[in-house]
């Protein structure tokens, strides 16, 4: 944005000014906060926005206008859970070490993760985005951040999504620091945490172990988010796992979502050369340093079983078999 926009005037939700003239960017940090003292901001200072610290203070003399506004945030309503995200978070709840630092992206299966971690201990937080799950495993003493190389004892975050409950607990809480996204989806910032633990969503996985995350074909359902930054920087850190997390069929068991090739015009969100841990109900397909004989057999191998064998046939075609 530096470079492709004229940044004329920067618009953004606030919560009130404190008694120092400071504005909190409240539950959402992105790339507004690195905006702060580059350009000028126009605030909206909703009274129900959390006020929050770190680097996501707005002083008044940096803001050309504001107004006042009083109406909930937009809350993320929960879905229910199946069975088969309990397998898949099962896996890798079971791989994920005491003392970890942990990312979590958005979806069922992310948040089902870390519902099983109540059993673990000193857990650290460094991710984009802050979902409720977080906020239960710090008040079951699981999160402490105690064993983080970086920001000890404090939650590292650029967007809290999700109910009311957590809008209220990151509220004036000191331990919950909100950072601009180019300082916490920096890879390198994230493989400064030894035991780095990624956990983020695709919608298909192809031999290759390339991961369309944001498309089916070209047809678009979401973003790249920070899924390859926190892919990239787990690869990174010394002793980092990264878990791509997909049920392995379509709703109705209909298609396979794992594939010989992506659709055509799919976008690849993470590249084959990052991507460690693929998992699906049916086991982990660990593909870090992997020939792609290896990753065909590994992929198909937690495939729904009723599309193996047609999928052994195209690797076998493709010659990757």
């Amino acid at each position: 944005m530096r470079r492709s926009t004229r940044r004329s005037l920067a618009l953004a939700a606030s919560s009130p000014p404190d008694r120092h003239g400071y504005f909190s960017l409240g539950a959402d940090a992105e790339y507004l906060a690195a905006m702060i003292g580059e350009v000028p901001f126009y605030l909206e200072a909703n009274h129900r926005m959390p006020r929050t610290f770190r680097e996501n203070q707005v002083h008044l003399s940096q803001v050309a206008g504001w107004c006042e506004a009083d109406y909930p945030l937009v809350e993320l309503p929960g879905r229910p859970t199946r069975e088969t995200d309990r397998r898949i978070a099962g896996y890798v709840a079971e791989r994920i070490p005491d003392g970890a630092t942990l990312q979590a992206g958005i979806g069922a299966i992310p948040n089902e993760v870390l519902g099983l971690l109540g059993g673990h201990a000193g857990l650290g937080v460094h991710t984009e985005l802050l979902s409720d799950g977080f906020v239960d495993l710090v008040e079951r003493g699981v999160i402490t951040g105690a064993n983080k190389l970086t920001h000890r004892n404090k939650i590292i975050t650029t967007t809290a999504l999700g109910s009311q409950r957590l809008y209220d607990f990151v509220d004036e809480n000191p331990g919950v620091e909100f950072w601009p996204v180019s300082y916490t989806n920096d890879p390198r910032n994230i493989a400064k945490e030894d035991h780095m633990v990624a956990i983020n969503a695709t919608l298909e996985v192809d031999f290759l172990g390339q991961c369309a995350s944001e498309s089916i074909g070209s047809d678009y359902w979401s973003s790249s988010g920070g899924q390859p930054d926190f892919t990239r920087g787990a690869m990174f850190a010394e002793h980092g796992q990264s878990f791509i997390v997909l049920h392995s069929t379509t709703a109705n068991e209909s298609v396979s979502r794992i594939v010989a090739q992506l659709h055509p015009g799919a976008a690849v969100t993470t590249f084959k050369n990052v991507v460690d841990c693929v998992v699906t109900e049916h086991s982990v397909a660990e593909l870090r340093g992997s020939s792609i004989r290896e990753r065909t057999r590994k992929l198909i191998s937690i495939a729904h079983p009723k599309f193996r064998d047609g999928l052994t046939r195209q690797a076998s075609e493709m010659g990757y078999m």
